[in-house]
């Protein structure tokens, strides 16, 4: 399969924000956590100005898309603590092409990005269906934490680079 790699642009948002939502209702999750992740899961051609964002196209067709944020300090939103340094945001693949390798050609290139901007890890918040794809790819488990969704809790993990 051959899938391109590159910077996101502003008139991207729109593709990304459907990939997003999709990825999340592959899930099953329920219509009142779309609403809760309504602006988490929402990309703004601001937050692809702010941000590395990076899309996975086939056929000139935008499939998947990651993006890295730096927090300059360790807060909290909520109850939610946020520790300083990078994170992979956002990692979502279009439900139709799952399973095909674009994450892992996604956190390859993500490697190599990091390392050409001196990023040394990145941690996540996992959603638990995804947790053995981030094992697969060598991350750890870092801690438990909070999620947006009152109840769930989520894991964090780092991933070196």
């Amino acid at each position: 399969m051959d899938i391109c790699i590159k910077s996101a642009c502003a008139q991207d948002a729109p593709r990304l924000t459907e990939i997003a939502f999709a990825a999340k209702r592959h899930w099953l999750y329920p219509e009142e956590w779309m609403d809760v992740w309504k602006d988490e899961l929402t990309i703004t051609p601001e937050y692809i100005n702010r941000h590395m964002v990076f899309t996975a196209s086939y056929n000139d067709r935008i499939v998947g898309f990651y993006s890295v944020v730096k927090n300059t300090e360790r807060h909290h939103i909520g109850l939610i603590l946020i520790d300083k340094g990078y994170w992979l945001e956002h990692i979502f693949i279009d439900p139709a092409f799952i399973g095909r390798g674009i994450g892992t050609r996604l956190i390859g290139h993500l490697r190599t990005e990091c390392r050409f901007r001196n990023i040394d890890k990145v941690l996540a918040f996992v959603d638990p269906n995804a947790e053995g794809f981030y094992k697969k790819i060598g991350a750890r488990f870092k801690r438990m934490s909070m999620s947006s969704i009152p109840g769930r809790n989520v894991p964090v993990y780092v991933l070196e680079l």
